[in-house]
């Protein structure tokens, strides 16, 4: 009985690290080279978009990078942008609707990239994850129907919040 508990068990982690990858390497990686450019990359980690390029940290050198102090305040004007890439920061973020209404503000057209339910240990991550996204779509060009990500909030309250750079 134990064995067969192991043998689901790695079974399982497997399958949940397999959709993790697929997840967020391959559909990832395809979203942005969708595009040759995309005018504003924002929160873009390790990721040249091709334009702007904004974080709040800087975690590798890329090219036109700006800093970004507080993300319900961008330091662009209104209508700089034709597009706007936000991939994986979302559902990190306090108030996902204030944030997606600043990105429409800079951005004529924006596309978040988020953890699709499928995608299990993502999209339930209580660790760095606030928001947990109502659907099984990876890209989204408007706000998806979305719910506190439950406990999220309570186990960031006593452990923090990590962010994965």
């Amino acid at each position: 009985m134990l064995i067969r508990l192991a043998i689901a068990l790695l079974l399982s982690g497997g399958l949940l690290k397999g959709l993790n990858l697929l997840s967020y390497s391959v559909l990832k990686r395809r979203v942005l080279r969708s595009r040759a450019h995309w005018d504003l990359n924002i929160c873009c980690g390790k990721t040249d978009g091709g334009g702007v390029n904004a974080d709040i940290v800087q975690h590798i050198a890329v090219p036109n990078y700006v800093h970004i102090d507080n993300i319900y305040n961008l330091p662009f004007t209104d209508g700089t942008f034709s597009t706007v890439l936000c991939s994986h920061t979302i559902e990190h973020v306090d108030d996902p609707e204030r944030f997606f209404h600043e990105l429409k503000r800079v951005g004529e057209e924006v596309t978040l990239v988020i953890p699709p339910l499928w995608d299990l240990s993502a999209a339930f991550n209580v660790l760095e994850h606030r928001t947990l996204f109502l659907t099984l779509r990876k890209v989204h060009n408007e706000l998806p129907r979305r719910v506190p990500l439950p406990g999220a909030r309570t186990i960031q309250r006593w452990l923090g919040q990590r962010i994965h750079a």
